[in-house]
C-alpha cells in the first residue's frame, strides 16, 4: 500500500495540537496503555513459559507439571489475545470521537472563515482536509499509534527480559539488528521514491478523468474522444511502470527481513548449543531465546514502517490545524449596536478596497442610494460591481473611508443582523440537495409552507415547481442539476422574495432566462423592489433603464452617473456599451 512521504513542518508542535483533543480521552487512553502493557507481559511470558516447560517438565518427563503448565500457556495466550482485541477495541472508540472533534471543529472554523481565505484556495484542497487529511489522523490514531507503542514497548521488554536470562545469548541475538536497520533503510528509500511517482502519476490520472467527466460535453462536441483516451493511455501508463517500481521493492523488504529473521535465528540456535555444551545455558532457555529473537524482530520492522505512516499523519494533521488556525471573520465590536429595522439609506463615502495589498479593486468610490430607490451598476467584467455587493453584505471590510446604512458604520452594527436585513440573488445560484420547499424556504427558516408557495407565485416559479414529478416536494440533485439554469434561477429569487429585505442585491439575477421568462420576472422584481433600495448588477442594460440612477465602473471607479436618458445624451462609455448591445433598435 502506498505511504506518503510528506514530512510535518513542526511536528513537536503538531503533536501538542493533536494531544489538546486526545487529551480529553484521557480516562481512556490511560486504559489502553494499561492494556498493551499487559499484552506485551503476556506476550513475553509464553517464551520464558515455553523453556520452562522443556527444562523441568519435558526434559524430566513430569507429565503432570507438563499439563499444569500447558494449561496456563493456553490461559496466558487467550488472555493475550483479550486484552489485545480490547486495546483494539478502545482505541477505535479514543480515534473515532478524537477525529468527531476535529471534524467538528473545523467546519464550525469554516463557517467563521474569511472569504477572502477561501477564495484563496481552491476546493479540491480544502475538501482534502476534512477528508484525506481527518482520514489519515483517524487511521494513524487507531491503528498505527497502537502498533508503534505497542512494538515500542515489545522490543524493549524483549531486551531487557533476553539481558536477564542470559547476556551471551542476548548480544548473539541482536547481532541482526544493524544488518536488518540498514537493508530497512535501503529499501524504504527507495519504496518511498516509487510511491511518491505512482502518488503524482495518480493524481494526474485523476485529473483527466474528472476533466473527461465535467468536460463530456465539449469532448462530444469537438469528437475529440480518441485524443482523450490517447491522454489517458499514456498517464495510465506512466502509472502502471511507477506503480511496478514502487510495489516491486516494497515487496521485496519481507523475504530479506525473514532471510535474515532466519539467519539470527540460526546463529541463536547454533551458538546456544556451543553454550549448552558448556554448561552456560539449557535447551529450553535456547528454545525461549528463539522465540525472543522472533519476536524481537517483528516489532522493529513495523516501527520502520509506521514511522513513515506517523510523519504523514503528522503532515496532515498540520494542514488541519493551519486550517483551524486561518483568519476568521473580524468579530463583532464589543460595542456592536443591534439592527432592528433598516429604513434603506445606502452611503458608500471614498470607498477603497482591495483583495490584494497593492492592487486595489474599489478606488475612491462614492455614492448614496435613498431609502426605496433603485441604482444599476453596469460595467466590464473585473470592474468592481459585484465587490461593492460584497462590502454591502459585509462579506469583507473596507480598507478606506466608510460605508453606512442608515447613518450607521456597517462595522459598528451586528453582522448577522444587517444580512438578515439584505437580500441577494447571485449570478451563480446555489441550491442545496433538498427538496423545492426546503430550498426556498432557506430565505427564512419559519416560513410557512403556504408563505413558500406565495413566494414562487411571486417569482413566477409557481407554474414550472407544480410541473415537477412531486411539486415543491421534489428533492433536488447536487447544486440542483435536475433543473434548468433558469429555474434556479427562479428560486434564488423566490428565495430572496420570502427573507422580505430591506435592501435587495440582484447581480445578474436574470442573465440565465429566456426573453419571454425574464419579462415574468422582471414583473415580479418591480412589485418586490417597491419601497426597497435595491442594487442591480447587470450586462444586459435592457433590464435597468428605469433605475433612479446608473453607475457606470470602470478599473474600480465611477466614471459616469445618471438617468438612462442623461448618460444616453452624453454619449460616455454608457452610451457606447448600449448602442452595441442594440446597434439598430430604438435607443428610447
Amino acid at each position: 500500500m502506498p505511504v506518503s512521504t510528506e514530512r510535518p513542518k513542526d511536528a513537536l508542535g503538531t503533536l501538542r495540537r493533536l494531544w489538546s483533543f486526545l487529551r480529553r480521552q484521557w480516562i481512556h487512553l490511560f486504559v489502553v496503555g494499561l492494556l498493551i502493557a499487559l499484552t506485551t507481559g503476556f506476550n513475553l511470558l509464553v517464551p520464558y513459559l515455553t523453556g520452562l516447560t522443556i527444562d523441568a517438565y519435558i526434559m524430566k518427563k513430569d507429565l503432570v507439571g507438563l499439563t499444569r503448565v500447558v494449561l496456563f500457556m493456553l490461559s496466558v495466550s487467550t488472555a493475550a489475545a483479550l486484552t489485545t482485541w480490547l486495546q483494539a477495541y478502545v482505541m477505535a472508540a479514543v480515534a473515532q470521537t478524537t477525529v468527531r472533534d476535529i471534524r467538528d471543529a473545523l467546519f464550525a472554523k469554516f463557517q467563521t472563515l474569511e472569504l477572502r481565505f477561501i477564495d484563496q484556495h481552491s476546493h479540491g484542497e480544502l475538501m482534502s482536509r476534512f477528508t484525506n487529511d481527518v482520514d489519515n489522523i483517524s487511521t494513524t490514531l487507531s491503528e498505527s499509534v497502537l502498533r508503534l507503542g505497542s512494538g515500542v514497548l515489545m522490543v524493549s521488554g524483549v531486551t531487557v527480559t533476553m539481558f536477564v536470562l542470559s547476556w551471551r545469548l542476548a548480544m548473539v541475538t541482536l547481532l541482526t539488528v544493524p544488518i536488518m536497520m540498514c537493508l530497512t533503510r535501503w529499501i524504504a528509500t527507495r519504496t518511498r521514491q516509487g510511491y511518491r511517482e505512482q502518488q503524482a502519476a495518480l493524481g494526474e490520472l485523476n485529473g483527466i478523468i474528472e476533466e473527461s467527466i465535467v468536460g463530456a460535453r465539449v469532448i462530444k462536441a469537438y469528437c475529440r474522444e480518441a485524443v482523450a483516451v490517447r491522454e489517458f493511455e499514456v498517464v495510465n501508463q506512466k502509472l502502471r511502470d511507477a506503480a511496478v517500481r514502487a510495489q516491486t521493492f516494497s515487496l521485496t523488504l519481507p523475504p530479506l527481513m525473514n532471510f535474515v529473521n532466519n539467519t539470527g535465528t540460526a546463529l541463536v540456535a547454533g551458538a546456544g548449543g556451543l553454550m549448552a555444551l558448556q554448561g552456560w545455558v539449557t535447551v529450553g532457555l535456547i528454545a525461549a531465546f528463539i522465540s525472543y529473537a522472533q519476536q524481537f524482530a517483528r516489532p522493529l520492522n513495523e516501527i520502520a514502517t509506521l514511522i513513515n505512516a506517523f510523519q504523514a499523519a503528522l503532515a496532515g494533521a498540520e494542514r488541519v490545524f493551519q486550517l483551524l488556525d486561518a483568519p476568521s471573520e473580524a468579530a463583532d465590536a464589543p460595542d456592536a449596536l443591534p439592527l432592528e429595522k433598516v429604513h434603506g439609506d445606502v452611503v458608500f463615502d471614498h470607498v477603497t478596497f482591495a483583495y490584494t495589498p497593492g492592487v486595489p479593486v474599489l478606488q475612491d468610490v462614492s455614492l448614496q442610494a435613498q431609502a426605496g430607490e433603485t441604482i444599476a451598476l453596469v460595467g466590464p467584467t473585473g470592474a468592481g460591481k459585484t465587490t461593492l455587493s460584497s462590502l454591502l453584505l459585509r462579506f469583507y471590510d473596507v480598507d478606506a473611508g466608510t460605508l453606512r446604512v442608515d447613518g450607521l458604520d456597517l462595522r459598528q452594527v451586528r453582522r448577522n443582523d444587517l444580512r438578515r436585513r439584505i437580500g441577494i440573488v447571485l449570478q451563480d445560484t446555489y441550491l442545496f440537495s433538498e427538496s423545492v420547499l426546503e430550498n426556498i424556504r432557506y430565505g427564512r427558516l419559519d416560513a410557512t409552507d403556504d408563505e413558500v408557495v406565495a413566494a414562487a407565485k411571486l417569482a413566477n416559479a409557481d407554474d414550472f415547481i407544480r410541473h415537477l414529478p412531486q411539486g415543491y416536494r421534489t428533492p433536488l440533485a447536487e447544486r440542483g442539476s435536475n433543473l434548468s439554469l433558469g429555474q434556479r434561477q427562479l428560486l434564488a429569487i423566490a428565495r430572496a422574495i420570502l427573507a422580505d429585505p430591506s435592501i435587495l442585491i440582484l447581480d445578474e439575477a436574470t442573465s440565465s432566462v429566456d426573453t419571454r421568462t425574464e419579462r415574468n420576472i422582471q414583473q415580479a422584481l418591480l412589485r418586490l423592489m417597491e419601497e426597497r433600495t435595491c442594487f442591480v448588477i447587470a450586462h444586459r442594460l435592457r433590464t435597468i433603464r428605469d433605475a433612479d440612477t446608473i453607475l457606470v465602473i470602470r478599473n474600480g471607479r465611477i466614471v459616469e452617473r445618471g438617468s438612462h436618458e442623461e448618460l444616453m445624451a452624453q454619449r460616455g462609455f454608457y452610451y457606447n456599451l448600449y448602442m452595441s448591445q442594440f446597434k439598430g433598435q430604438p435607443t428610447t
